[in-house]
């Protein structure tokens, strides 16, 4: 009788079948290089809602690993998940889509200081979809705003690769596995399974990440642009800020500084009816990018 890699090999031998595993923990991910080694903390939550001024945090996970400046990853070290009362009764859609529950949580507090212990370790956050979860984690704990952050959704360029979209099952299964998601743990276990592998372009996941998190970006501000250019600018990628809390109230576009200069030769040109000089700009990087500060 054939053994089951046998029956995995000649199915995928005969090209009709993909077989994709089943993600299992993962402890190591390749020996010592002798290279220099940093640390990682991947990070999910789990929220009542989406607007962290007015939603909770009921579930955290924090799970450690190594890396180096290549993009390899070795060991993955014991990780901290915690539940949080919110005060309030979970939403249902919430409970259907995470499986917590009120009774879960209940009495729950998060262990601030596992958190803190984790997080001077650490050199870097990594977050599937950081622009999420950096808001709340920085209402959690301060440490979380000190530390430069990145996304696996946003800072690899998966379109560019080939992949038709970026949620983080997805791209599991195209890298072949698979996992029971929307539980902090696991989700945070699928995410550095996703940074172990390789790029179609046949760069590491892991090294296109830390590429792009080093980057230095403008928030370039179009104030005060006229209302009927308003189409123009969300064609070439604007956004609108509806203002207060000293935020201003106007169109604005993230972009490489590189870029900036030609950017405000665009506006001149093309937006504004006569030319401007200065435009206000927000200068960011990995330790402001995704903050709520921002």
């Amino acid at each position: 009788m054939a053994t089951e890699q046998e029956c995995i090999e000649q199915l995928t031998a005969s090209g009709d079948y993909r077989i994709i595993r089943r993600l299992k923990p993962v402890e190591r991910y390749q020996a010592d290089s002798g290279a220099g080694k940093h640390i990682g903390l991947y990070v999910d939550t789990e929220c009542t809602g989406l607007d962290p001024e007015t939603e909770q945090v009921i579930e955290l996970a924090l799970v450690p690993f190594e890396y180096d400046a290549e993009g390899r990853l070795y060991r993955v070290l014991p990780a901290y998940n915690g539940f949080q009362d919110p005060g309030r009764p979970i939403p249902p859609f919430i409970t259907r889509l995470t499986g917590i529950t009120d009774a879960m949580v209940a009495g729950q507090a998060l262990d601030l200081e596992a958190v803190a212990r984790l997080l001077a370790q650490a050199d870097l956050v990594v977050a599937h979809n950081a622009r999420f979860d950096r808001p709340f984690l920085e209402q959690v704990h301060p440490g979380f705003a000190e530390l430069p952050w990145a996304c696996s959704l946003a800072d690899v360029n998966w379109n560019e690769e080939g992949f038709e979209g970026v949620k983080l099952d997805y791209l599991a299964y195209k890298h072949g596995f698979f996992y029971e998601g929307h539980r902090a743990t696991i989700d945070c276990a699928a995410g550095i399974e996703l940074l172990s592998q390789t790029l179609p372009s046949g760069v590491r996941v892991m090294k296109r990440l830390l590429d792009n998190a080093a980057r230095i970006e403008v928030r370039l501000w179009a104030v005060k642009a006229p209302f009927e250019k308003k189409d123009v600018l969300k064609a070439r990628g604007y956004r609108w800020s509806p203002g207060g809390e000293g935020i201003l109230k106007a169109w604005y576009k993230d972009l490489p500084e590189a870029e900036a200069d030609a950017e405000l030769l665009y506006l001149n040109q093309e937006v504004y009816p006569r030319a401007v000089g200065v435009l206000p700009m927000d200068r960011f990087d990995a330790k402001t990018r995704y903050s709520k500060r921002i």
